[in-house]
């Protein structure tokens, strides 16, 4: 079992930079696959990043070169630093793991975090 804790969110002005963290507890997180989701008013959930236990990272195009997602595997986190603010960034964001890439791609990761707001004003 894997228990998942976000921190960071808050309201910052376009063009500015955020950074989310994520607490994890369990043994299994050295094997794991971490991410980050996002949910907008009316859009679609939105996978914005994943890494691997070894510290492969994928982004979604929309935050490419943008976003950087890290891990300690350690200290049982997972980093979300985001640059570059825009209107379009303000969501929910969940942090969110599995054992399995594919669980975390289709959105039916077993472990979830509460989410923490993002907001970008203009």
């Amino acid at each position: 079992q894997v228990q998942l804790v976000e921190s960071g969110g808050g309201l910052v002005q376009a063009g500015g930079s955020l950074r989310l963290s994520c607490a994890a507890s369990g043994s299994i997180f050295r094997v794991i696959v971490m991410g980050w989701y996002r949910r907008a008013p009316g859009k679609q959930r939105e996978l914005v990043a994943s890494i691997t236990p070894g510290g492969s990272t994928n982004y979604a195009d929309s935050v490419k070169g943008r976003f950087t997602i890290s891990r300690d595997n350690a200290k049982k986190t997972v980093d979300l630093q985001m640059n570059s603010l825009n209107s379009e960034d303000t969501a929910v964001y969940y942090c969110v793991a599995d054992p399995l890439m594919q669980a975390v791609v289709g959105g039916t990761a077993d472990y979830w975090g509460q989410g923490t707001q993002v907001t970008v004003s203009s």
